[in-house]
């Protein structure tokens, strides 16, 4: 079964229920992840949380099939939650669903998110057709659609947003809807607000949180490292240690931005200038003004070849490696923020190149 993006912006697809395999892609990785909580929160017995890399399902895909269906220590219900590049999660898949229909006995639920894969990949395929199973790719979103999911977040937790506060929210959590959520639950814990007592929140309410992405200096790093801006960089660095920015807060800042960049890139084409891109198009693109020139530097930055003569673009070689950085933060948050500003570095370097 396939379901859209939209279907889980209003709540979640009827086919969910049916389903026991979960696949979600595509360049949103923050929505593809909200969505998957959305399941498993939906979920009447969620249990155990069973988190595998996708890299290690490639090298024994007969782990997924043993994961799925070993029971918890306690014997309690469990489910499986695969972050994945790719088709790295096929072969796994294949299996699970080869010995589910040879009788091997009943398996928890899994859920892949798999950033790098689309809706037309040979994980998707292998699944979309079936009707215990649910495909959904999902699209970096714009401000509109990210500051309606924040007015559904604010009434699921009684609070009464004035004015622009929701496209304030969105655009301070980079339209990241994970983030967003953060900040509304933020809000509503301030104002002590629920379902069953609502609450007004107004900006000034917003402002004494001291939330938001923009306010905590994302953006300036952000545009040092993609922007390869290396005289920046240590100042920034030291800035993220000083204000106690949060490593994986950041990486999601900067995933955002790499999502954007791909999709410009996708509508511009191999000979597209930025030129050509109209209000609407930027708009549609959530290119602001105030970010334009930066987002336009790190476009023509990471369209140019690996090397000369050759069809691969740097972009091509971001994607993969901000992917493994993520899964590199989650596996090791003690060391999050040392492992982040290397790999930031490194990445800063290779943009700065000629």
């Amino acid at each position: 079964m396939k379901a859209k993006q939209q279907d889980f912006a209003r709540g979640l697809p009827k086919s969910a229920s049916q389903a026991s395999i979960f696949f979600f892609c595509g360049p949103d990785e923050a929505g593809a992840s909200a969505a998957a909580e959305k399941i498993v929160t939906a979920m009447p017995n969620a249990g155990e949380r069973v988190e595998i890399m996708g890299a290690d399902l490639k090298r024994d895909p007969a782990m997924l099939g043993d994961e799925a269906r070993t029971n918890s220590l306690f014997g309690d219900a469990r489910h499986i939650f695969v972050r994945a590049s790719g088709d790295e999660a096929h072969d796994a898949l294949k299996a699970l669903i080869e010995t589910n229909e040879a009788g091997a006995g009943e398996a928890a639920p899994v859920l892949v998110v798999a950033t790098s894969a689309t809706d037309k990949s040979r994980t998707a395929k292998l699944l979309e057709k079936r009707k215990d199973a649910l495909v959904a790719m999902f699209y970096p979103p714009d401000l509109m659609s990210v500051a309606a999911s924040v007015r559904m977040m604010a009434d699921t937790a009684g609070l009464r947003l004035g004015g622009d506060l929701a496209e304030r929210i969105a655009r301070a959590s980079g339209l990241d809807v994970r983030l967003a959520q953060s900040e509304v639950d933020k809000l509503a814990l301030y104002l002590d607000a629920s379902s069953q007592a609502p609450r007004n929140a107004s900006v000034e309410d917003y402002a004494a949180i001291g939330a938001g992405t923009e306010e905590e200096g994302f953006g300036p790093v952000v545009n040092a490292v993609l922007g390869g801006e290396l005289q920046k960089l240590p100042g920034e660095l030291r800035r993220m240690r000083e204000l106690g920015l949060n490593p994986v807060g950041l990486l999601l800042a900067i995933e955002r931005r790499v999502a954007q960049v791909a999709q410009i890139a996708s509508q511009l084409g191999p000979r597209g200038s930025f030129d050509d891109l109209d209000r609407g198009a930027k708009m549609r693109l959530g290119i602001f003004w105030k970010e334009e020139r930066d987002i336009r530097h790190q476009v023509e930055l990471w369209q140019r070849p690996m090397r000369r003569g050759q069809p691969e673009k740097r972009l091509d070689r971001l994607v993969p490696r901000i992917v493994a950085l993520h899964q590199n933060l989650l596996s090791n948050s003690q060391a999050a923020e040392l492992l982040l500003a290397q790999d930031l570095t490194e990445i800063a370097r290779y943009a700065a190149k000629g």
